[in-house]
């Protein structure tokens, strides 16, 4: 008797396996992450489909449930495709992709972190819909695992009453007033990831900067590891562009 089951899916990870073989890690929209053996997977017809981002129906099999099993899949949408004639759009879908896998539970539902990725990988062609998607995003992910930054303060009556900045230390958000002398060490609070404005690129490494903070801090930094490299080069290039 087999196991199996049939789900829409987002790729994100593929690693050569044997000869020929690949080994595939997919976010699932009700069963989480999962890993499982893909026959065939680097044959030259198949690399297409089995690339990370690539939004798949994936189907999975074993004999029995905590076995490694195999995926077959068909191509729903093409994000690597989409996103490989630009630099900044790939440097997005690989950030994204990396985070998923290396922070996600395997085989826990995370049906939100789910959706959110769609919806970033749905635009992954045009750059400033994607990269505050990310950023919102990855607060999403920070919420999901536990460590959601608390931008419920209310600040006092006056000129400067927006919320502004972050601790680093606490994760609550302050306004240009709390803030006062201690600015310079905290971290700056896009208005976009408030009220939904349209959002620059400043804003966006802004945004990267802060849930790079404590996504470095309590997700990877607790599990003893970094920050997964292709977070770590979107940051450097977005910084690179801004500096050009």
């Amino acid at each position: 008797m087999s196991i199996e089951w049939d789900e829409p899916a987002i790729v994100l990870e593929v690693h050569p396996y044997g000869e020929g073989d690949a080994l595939a890690l997919l976010l699932t929209v009700g069963r989480g992450t999962w890993k499982a053996l893909v026959r065939g997977g680097n044959a030259r017809g198949k690399t297409a489909l089995w690339q990370p981002g690539n939004l798949v129906a994936a189907r999975w099999g074993a004999r029995l449930p905590e076995q490694l099993g195999h995926f077959t899949g068909e191509m729903v949408h093409p994000a690597a495709a989409l996103a490989m004639d630009d630099r900044l759009n790939l440097a997005i879908l690989n950030a994204a992709c990396a985070l998923a896998a290396g922070s996600l539970p395997e085989r826990e539902p995370a049906p939100g972190i789910f959706a959110g990725l769609a919806r970033l990988l749905a635009g992954i062609n045009i750059a400033h819909i994607a990269l505050p998607a990310l950023v919102a995003w990855e607060l999403d992910l920070l919420r999901e695992l536990g460590f959601g930054l608390d931008f419920s303060a209310r600040a006092v009556v006056g000129d400067n009453d927006q919320l502004a900045y972050v601790s680093p230390k606490s994760g609550r958000a302050l306004s240009l007033s709390a803030a006062g002398d201690w600015a310079p060490r905290l971290l700056k609070l896009p208005a976009f990831l408030l009220d939904g404005a349209t959002a620059t690129e400043a804003d966006c490494l802004d945004g990267l900067k802060l849930t790079g903070h404590f996504l470095a801090r309590d997700v990877f930094g607790s599990r003893h590891k970094p920050l997964p490299p292709a977070r770590e080069r979107l940051y450097d290039l977005l910084l690179e562009r801004l500096g050009d």
